[in-house]
Order: structure tokens, then C-alpha cells, then sequence
């Protein structure tokens, strides 16, 4: 088993409590095993890594996934409130939900569907993917060391295809249905704090937003030729019949675009998509957004446009009326974030690599391989104040902040250290490394790519 420092050992510990005492010594050994294998993230990837490539019962570390007695949602509970400790202890938490697929063949896969790629397709081109799609709630905060916001996943589901739903007799839940579902609970777990709500246009739809509103601020795009009112007027006294609404119909935001009399405020946004600050025109006005058959949402609707036509103008809706304009743009370009961790996690933490088959085990890896991410956030933390993290430069590369990448570092350092790498000068105690751990990290080295 492998050494850990202290500081980790104890955020480690916190999800001891969710297995019983078999099952946590084998979840461990995948935990730790994730965090320092380069590559696939296959179980036998991991028992190679941490020396146990001749465990003969590695079969229990398998079923620590496809059969083990153990709560994701309890696990998601205990790490939000650790990152909640961590990173924002007080004050409004802002949330960011989107959905990503993830890349998986075999006909053993029974939960794949295909989907829009949303990478590789365009407005005018529409490329098909086939695989798992995945719906991820991230807390966005700012990390000290990074100088910048990042999306920490802590809850994740997946939602299967049509598909699976009808050859199980299942009913096939949207995804607005399960993100309505995710968020909630996440503000079930948060009953005293503020909770924003940032999503993508797949999001922006009335029943969505009509279930939350009450709950949760949500921020999102809305459709330029959206059918806007006027709130209800008052209900005259002695009037018949069901009270109004909505009022009269507003101008939809195309017109307003193209109309020379609108008023436009020139403002500076922090942080725009990760390229600095950005200066573009904004206007705003509340109003009433209902289709026929559909619940009436009250919101905040803001115009943007740039200045120097770098993009199509665009418009975003909050279902909280009194919000800022402005604020409301800087919660909403916040969501990039999530894109960002998408990327971190294929790039450095094995996702659509690993190779479980069972129903069980896929439902459980993926989100356990995004949690890992903040994990190793926390674990970043925990390292910032006595080691530092170093930033990774050449004399061909220099960055200015710690990314992801170098906080994963960091912590392997940390955690290799602790092992024998580096021998103290105050004792002449020396650790020496087993063999089959010197086999495993040779292994690792020898078939990094």
C-alpha cells in the first residue's frame, strides 16, 4: 500500500465512511492508483502503478466498481461540502450544468445513443457521435493558484438513450429532466445559500426554467425571436374567468437589435472566455417569456453586441428580475469553465479510456474520474501554502499561472515523495522502494503514450 502525506490522508479519509472497511482498502487503492497513472485509467493500469501487478486477487478491486454496496450521491454530498469548505465557505455559490458525451464502443454498452457532435459539428454542418451522454453539475469558483475560475464537478449522471429507456419499458427522461433533477438536489444540500444556476442554450427552455425559478437563479441564452410580454395586468375587481398571464406582446429582440432608437451601455467584462477583458454594448429590460401551453417565467433579458464585430450579437435571460445587467454577463461567461474541465479530464485523467462493461460499473466510473478532478483540486489546495506548485516552463514554453496539468504534477510530486524519492538530511532512516512497485513505475514509464 502505498505512503500518503498527511494533509492528503485526511481529505482521503473523509470518504471512508461510504464502504465498508473490505470495499474502502480496494477503493482507496483505485483512487490513489487514478491520480498517478499516466494514460488509460483501466484497473490494471492501476494495480501496475501501485505494485500489486502480482495481487492475485484482483478481481475485488474490479467489484469495487460493478458490484461493491457504495452511494455515488452520498459521495457527491461529502465532496461538495468539501469543496464548499475549501473555496467558498460563505456568500452565493454559482453552479455550472452541461452535458458532454464520451466516446464508447461494444455492443455490451447498452446506455450508448448517438447524439450531435458539439465539437466537430458546426451551424451548417452536423456531425453524429456514438456513446454515452453524460450530465455534469460543476461549483465554479476561483482557485488562488491558477488566477482564475475553475469548474469543479461534484454530481454527475448519465442519461441513456431512447433506446435503452424503450428496450427496458422505461420512460425516456429529457435532458432538461434530469438536470432539473441534479439541480435540485444540489440546492436540497445548500438550504442556506444562494445558489446561481449557469447553463448553455439546451437549457433554455420554460419548463426548465419554470421549475427552478422558485429555487434557483438560472442564467442562460434566450432565442432573439423569443415571445416576450408585459407582466399580467392587475385583476379588475369583479372580473369572470381566469385572471390574465401576461400582458401586451414586446417587440421581440431581432427588432430591438435593428431598431436606431435603442439605448446601449458600453461596458467592460472581467475574463471573457479565458481572453482578458472585454469591452461590448449591452442593453436590458425585464418582461414575461410564455408560449402557448407553456408556464409563464418572469426574467431579465440583456442584449449584447461587440463593438468591433468579432461576434454575432447574442442575448441571455435570468429568472431573477432585480439582477444587474452586467452581473449577469459575468455569471454567464463563467460557463466556459465547463468546457475547460471537459477537456482537463480526457487530456489527464483517463476519461474514455477506462474499459468497464457492466451497467453498474459504467454509471460509476466516469462520474468518479470527474470527481476526481476536484479531488486533486483539493489536494492543490492543501499543497499551495507548503510546497507551492511549480509552473511548468522550457525555454520554448512559458506560461504566467499554474494550470490543471501542473497542479496533477504537483501532486504526484507529493505523493512519490513520500514514498522514498526524496531522502530527508535530518534522519538517516532511508525508504526503499519494493520491487513491484519500482516494477509498476517502470512499467508506467515504459508505456506512458
Amino acid at each position: 500500500m502505498l505512503r500518503l502525506p498527511a494533509r492528503f490522508a485526511a481529505l482521503i479519509l473523509c470518504f471512508a465512511p461510504l464502504f465498508q472497511q473490505r470495499s474502502w482498502r480496494h477503493a482507496e487503492v483505485l483512487l490513489l492508483g487514478a491520480i498517478l497513472t499516466p494514460g488509460r485509467r483501466t484497473v490494471a493500469s492501476i494495480l501496475r502503478i501501485t505494485g500489486l501487478c502480482r495481487e492475485r486477487r484482483f478481481v475485488n478491486y474490479h467489484r469495487v466498481l460493478n458490484r461493491a454496496a457504495w452511494s455515488g450521491r452520498a459521495a457527491a454530498r461529502l465532496l461538495l461540502g468539501l469543496l464548499l469548505d475549501a473555496f467558498l465557505p460563505r456568500g452565493s455559490v454559482l453552479l455550472g450544468l452541461d452535458d458532454t458525451i464520451e466516446r464508447r464502443r461494444g455492443k455490451r454498452i447498452s446506455a450508448k445513443g448517438i447524439y450531435r457532435d458539439p465539437v466537430r459539428s458546426s451551424h451548417g454542418h452536423f456531425v453524429k457521435a456514438s456513446g454515452l451522454r453524460w450530465l455534469s453539475l460543476m461549483l465554479l469558483v476561483p482557485i488562488s493558484w491558477a488566477g482564475r475560475v475553475w469548474a469543479l464537478p461534484f454530481l454527475t449522471a448519465l442519461a441513456p438513450s431512447e433506446r435503452y429507456c424503450r428496450e427496458r419499458r422505461r420512460r425516456h427522461k429529457k435532458l432538461t429532466d434530469w438536470g432539473r433533477q441534479l439541480v435540485l438536489q444540489a440546492r436540497r444540500w445548500m438550504p442556506d445559500r444562494q445558489v446561481i444556476l449557469v447553463t448553455d442554450s439546451g437549457f433554455s427552455a420554460l419548463e426548465f426554467l419554470a421549475a427552478l425559478r422558485r429555487q434557483v437563479t438560472c442564467v442562460t441564452r434566450l432565442r432573439l425571436d423569443a415571445a416576450l410580454y408585459q407582466p399580467a395586468p392587475p385583476r379588475q375587481p369583479g372580473a369572470i374567468g381566469r385572471p390574465p398571464a401576461k400582458g401586451a406582446r414586446l417587440p421581440t429582440l431581432t427588432k430591438v437589435l435593428s431598431d436606431k432608437a435603442t439605448g446601449w451601455q458600453r461596458v467592460t467584462v472581467p475574463g471573457w472566455y479565458g481572453e482578458g477583458d472585454r469591452v461590448v454594448e449591452i442593453c436590458s429590460d425585464t418582461a414575461v417569456w410564455r408560449h402557448a401551453g407553456m408556464p409563464v417565467v418572469p426574467i431579465r433579458w440583456v442584449l449584447l453586441r461587440d463593438p468591433g464585430k468579432r461576434f454575432d450579437p447574442q442575448a441571455l435571460l435570468c429568472t431573477d428580475p432585480a439582477q444587474e445587467p452586467l452581473q449577469i454577463v459575468r455569471w454567464f461567461v463563467q460557463r466556459w469553465q465547463l468546457e475547460v474541465t471537459f477537456r482537463e479530464v480526457r487530456d489527464h485523467l483517463g476519461v474514455e479510456t477506462q474499459r468497464q462493461w457492466s451497467d453498474k460499473a459504467i454509471a460509476r466510473t466516469t462520474p468518479c474520474l470527474l470527481g476526481l478532478f476536484s479531488v486533486i483540486a483539493l489536494m492543490g489546495a492543501r499543497l499551495d501554502c507548503q510546497a507551492g506548485i511549480k509552473v511548468s516552463v522550457s525555454a520554448w514554453y512559458h506560461k504566467k499561472r499554474p494550470t490543471f496539468a501542473d497542479t496533477l504534477a504537483a501532486v504526484r510530486r507529493e505523493i512519490w515523495s513520500r514514498q522514498g524519492f526524496i531522502m530527508s538530511r535530518q534522519t538517516a532512516d532511508t525508504a526503499k522502494l519494493s520491487p513491484a512497485l519500482r516494477e509498476g513505475i517502470a512499467y508506467a514509464l515504459c508505456h506512458a503514450a
